[in-house]
């Protein structure tokens, strides 16, 4: 699978989500007794930048060119602790990598994973949506949260092979 790109996004984050999600951090921190260190927060200014959805080892590389020191433990703990924050989504898409995304209620939105080429494109679909509340009424069921993943090949992936299928 090559890199993996952010694909059409749905409700990118804005300035101000991103301050929310920040805000909500420092108070899970605050509350913790845990400190806010040099290398931690880099980790964080650096995840907080990224526009894909990131593994540990890509953050690990783009970290450590600003700061050759930061170590993989480190990087992986701090990922933990934002994930347990709340502020960060872990996702296992099935290619056997753990990738992490900004975790913001207000914009939910579901994924497409191309098997071929890793692409990972986020939709939003009201239908979708619609559909799993009646679903759950109809069950008496509270959902606290969902994920809906489809995988598959992407339009430009479907391109390329129809070429090599015609050459």
């Amino acid at each position: 699978m090559g890199s993996v790109k952010l694909g059409v996004s749905a409700g990118k984050l804005t300035n101000a989500d991103a301050d929310r999600l920040r805000r909500d951090l420092d108070s899970y921190m605050l509350k913790r007794g845990l400190r806010s260190t040099e290398q931690r927060r880099l980790i964080i200014d650096t995840f907080f930048d990224v526009g894909e959805h990131i593994t540990i080892d890509s953050l690990l590389k783009q970290v450590r060119s600003v700061d050759s020191r930061v170590g993989y433990a480190t990087v992986y703990r701090t990922m933990k602790l934002l994930t347990e924050s709340g502020v960060v989504q872990e996702h296992k898409f099935g290619d056997g990598f753990t990738r992490y995304e900004l975790s913001d209620e207000e914009h939910h939105h579901d994924h497409l994973i191309c098997l071929d080429c890793g692409k990972i494109t986020e939709f939003e679909e009201p239908l979708i949506e619609e559909l799993q509340d009646r679903v759950a009424n109809r069950y008496g069921f509270h959902v606290r949260q969902h994920k809906h993943e489809l995988y598959g090949t992407c339009a430009e992936c479907q391109k390329r092979n129809a070429r090599k299928k015609k050459a």
